[in-house]
């Protein structure tokens, strides 16, 4: 380390505070979120589970919406660094691979500080079972998609703008999420091994399901 360079200062008390009161009404949301229902959830249910004002849950969360899908932007930025750390030298769809098969390798270390890896789960399971929730999730994976494809694009030099080609590989990559998230959801094993392994199941399937005959 150079001599003008310093560590990053620890978060002060008043961080700290901040961030475990967020954290408390984030895993009291879920927690009832699971347990009967959002649409039957209120934010009143959720203060009082952690003991603060509504004021507190408005100053973190704009909504009941924000609470729920605050684990999944946890997760898709988890997703997203995990792709940027794959070898230059991996084609598009297997530098994919890769990155959702080793983000939900190492999920728990990217959640453990923030709500339980099975409590994400079950939350998921909600969001995909849930058909207000499984909307916005359809909605917001647009952005996530495009934000794919574009780094995509820069591991191949190419111009997202003008080559189809990045999106056309992310919106088969998501394809198959899609089907993957569909499928688990309705079985009843809700463990991350078991979504790895239909994961890895449906995108092995990329290449029979375009086969020009399936006979």
């Amino acid at each position: 380390m150079r001599t003008d360079e310093r560590p990053a200062a620890a978060p002060g008390l008043r961080e700290r505070k901040k961030r475990r009161t967020r954290d408390a009404l984030l895993r009291a949301a879920l927690l009832l979120f699971v347990a009967q229902g959002y649409e039957h959830t209120t934010v009143d249910e959720i203060t009082d589970a952690v003991d603060v004002s509504q004021r507190t849950f408005f100053r973190y969360f704009a909504n009941k919406e924000e609470a729920a899908f605050a684990v999944q932007d946890l997760v898709e930025s988890h997703f997203v660094a995990a792709l940027r750390s794959r070898p230059p030298a991996e084609g598009p769809l297997e530098a994919l691979r890769g990155a959702v098969l080793g983000a939900w390798d190492t999920l728990d270390e990217a959640l453990c500080d923030v709500v339980p890896v099975d409590l994400y789960m079950r939350t998921y399971r909600l969001i995909e079972s849930t058909p207000a929730l499984l909307a916005v999730h359809l909605r917001r994976s647009t952005g996530l998609e495009e934000r794919i494809a574009r780094l995509i694009a820069e591991r191949e030099g190419l111009d997202v703008d003008t080559d189809p080609r990045p999106r056309l590989a992310v919106a088969a990559f998501y394809g198959v999420m899609r089907v993957t998230g569909r499928l688990w959801g309705q079985g009843e094993d809700a463990s991350v091994a078991s979504i790895r392994r239909m994961t890895e199941a449906c995108l092995d399937q990329i290449g029979p399901a375009l086969a020009a005959e399936w006979r």
